[in-house]
């Protein structure tokens, strides 16, 4: 079985496992890859990690400067190219061109890490950070988890 659309908490992917008897997985990926861009490995599924990335994609991270996260060091962008991932957006060439690069890589916006064992983990999100007027960043996402 997959899930998919947002995050099941550990509790629940025990109990469905337990009580089904047949294994969970959670897929992550987007609209514009056709959902799917990585699945969990079983294994995985406590740690926080996306997972391996599925067999019809082509993954690669991509440096993001201004938040000090290398490719090289293995931290990035991710992009995606593949059979799955989505040619344009219809009669809206503005945000096509914002999503995919010339050579059809689709950049998801997620930063996220290379694993030992070949998966992913999300680290960050480059939509969700800000420069302060002082040049330092932060992840409203980290503030709003403190408030709620």
């Amino acid at each position: 079985m997959i899930t998919g659309a947002a995050p099941v908490s550990a509790a629940m992917l025990t109990f469905l496992r337990a009580s089904l008897g047949c294994q969970f997985y959670e897929g992550y990926g987007q609209t514009e890859c056709t959902a799917g861009r990585c699945l969990t490995v079983p294994r995985d599924w406590t740690t926080g990690h996306v997972g391996a990335p599925m067999p019809c994609n082509i993954v690669k991270l991509v440096d993001v400067e201004e938040m000090t996260y290398m490719a090289a060091k293995g931290k990035g962008k991710v992009c995606v190219q593949g059979a799955n991932v989505f040619q344009d957006y219809l009669k809206d060439p503005a945000n096509t061109t914002e999503a995919l690069d010339k050579d059809g890589w689709l950049h998801t916006g997620d930063v996220e890490k290379w694993l030992s064992n070949g998966t992913l983990k999300i680290i960050d999100r480059k939509k969700h950070i800000f420069k302060l007027a002082q040049g330092e960043y932060i992840a409203l996402e980290k503030i709003e988890n403190i408030y709620q």
